[in-house]
């Protein structure tokens, strides 16, 4: 099973640099792409169902903001639409593919901006997810939750640390979140299950020359129940080309989408 995540940063621009046909190219199962920044009726036929996948789209009501989907080669059984929290469902941050043996989501977390009333929106979401990761614990099927936190767990996924302590994505309280996550509530970071590399990052500023350098910072995810554990057989950042500020998060694993396994690993 190949999975896919990224953030294309508005899906027409990324469309423009080529992105969909580089992903018909991946053969991946389930692609989840988050911050399209256009509604589903807004986007060409094309973009909507690329080559043989099929589309699904959340938009945000606000024109020209946030949205998420996912593409699956193959039909899911059921969609999910939002986390049944108004004020963030409006804003398109969460879409769900229901499979035979696990739920494939596409998540978009706020950004954040420290010291200001946008981080105290991202927490509260923060929040309201950990609650649905709580509530989904108790189901009896895995789920892998794909996309943006905009939260950087250690040390080693930010370049430069030290300098950018206190920034939004690396603050004390949104680390320790995701320590809790990772570690009581038994989450997956899928990516470092395969990858242990240093340097590996998904999100590189606007600063000139940030990508050359490779001074980024790992804030795109691919966390799985504890059922996928030790799952993932091979995990990359593609690099070679630039779709956005984002780079795809591409990870195989040794698992069951719809009861074939997939061993074509890259």
């Amino acid at each position: 099973m190949r999975i896919i995540s990224l953030n294309v940063n508005g899906i027409k621009q990324a469309a423009e640099k080529g992105f969909f046909e580089w992903m018909i190219e991946q053969d991946a199962d389930v692609v989840c792409v988050q911050d399209l920044q256009a509604k589903e009726y807004q986007l060409s036929e094309d973009m909507i169902n690329p080559g043989n996948y099929s589309g699904y789209f959340f938009d945000a009501d606000e024109d020209g903001f946030s949205g998420v989907a996912v593409y699956c080669k193959e039909p899911p059984k059921a969609i999910m639409f939002g986390l049944g929290n108004p004020e963030f469902d409006m804003e398109g941050r969460f879409i769900q593919a229901d499979f035979e043996k696990v739920s494939i989501a596409s998540v978009l977390f706020p950004s954040g901006v420290a010291g200001t009333p946008l981080q105290e929106h991202k927490f509260q979401f923060m929040k309201a997810f950990m609650g649905h990761l709580k509530k989904t614990l108790r189901k009896r099927r895995d789920f892998l939750f794909c996309g943006t936190f905009y939260v950087a767990h250690k040390t080693h996924d930010v370049h430069d640390w030290k300098n950018q302590q206190g920034k939004s994505g690396f603050m004390d309280e949104e680390r320790a979140w995701m320590d809790h996550i990772l570690g009581p509530m038994g989450y997956v970071d899928c990516f470092r299950e395969a990858n242990y590399d240093q340097d590996e990052f998904s999100w590189w500023p606007q600063t000139e020359g940030a990508w050359e350098r490779n001074e980024g910072w790992r804030i795109d995810y691919q966390l799985g129940t504890p059922g996928l554990k030790r799952r993932a057989a091979q995990a990359k950042i593609y690099k070679n080309k630039r779709f956005s500020d984002h780079g795809p998060v591409i990870i195989d694993y040794d698992y069951e989408l719809n009861g074939e396994e997939d061993f074509n690993f890259f």
